[in-house]
């Protein structure tokens, strides 16, 4: 495979696991908050939630391992795990580990929820978001990519949807939070 191989897969896979983590936390959303109402108890829900919350997973890894092999990129293996050590965009490249070391850690809870509390679960899980915003700093820093329009595009659309939700949750949380007053 080529450099320019590389290059494009792990673009593309980096967006594929933009917007699959962006629909997981979106359809979780949906599933605590009741934002999408009657919808929001809908197996489909659920199941979305679960699909892309295993999804972003492997496009996470590919889009990782192609930029370990792109020559531009001279991401290395210490730079998954060490945050804002490599040489190129140095702060961009650091959120993307920041959101993937985050991220290891939500879904390690997850295997490990029942010997969670459900406070210290529910807080761990809620990083989630604190990885989203990371990871799309990430992709919003990281080079050339958005100068395509539709890819500009759909990863503004993606940030906004969850911006939207989150606001929707953080409101209706408000709400009640004043009627049990």
């Amino acid at each position: 495979m080529t450099a320019e191989t590389f290059w494009l897969l792990g673009r593309a896979a980096g967006v594929a696991a933009l917007v699959s983590l962006a629909l997981s936390l979106l359809s979780g959303m949906a599933l605590r908050s009741g934002i999408l109402g009657r919808l929001a108890h809908n197996r489909a829900i659920s199941e979305l939630h679960t699909f892309t919350t295993v999804l972003w997973l492997p496009l996470g890894i590919v889009h990782v391992g192609a930029l370990l092999f792109d020559p531009y990129a001279q991401v290395r293996p210490i730079d998954l795990i060490v945050p804002f050590l490599v040489a190129y965009a140095r702060l961009a490249v650091g959120l993307g580990t920041v959101s993937l070391l985050l991220l290891a850690l939500v879904l390690v809870s997850t295997y490990w929820r029942r010997s969670l509390s459900q406070d210290l679960w529910l807080g761990i899980h809620q990083l989630s978001y604190v990885a989203f915003v990371a990871a799309f700093a990430h992709s919003v820093q990281s080079g050339t990519d958005l100068a395509f329009p539709l890819l500009d595009l759909l990863v503004w659309a993606t940030g906004l949807a969850l911006a939207a939700g989150w606001l929707k949750r953080i409101s209706s949380q408000r709400y009640r939070f004043a009627e049990a007053r």
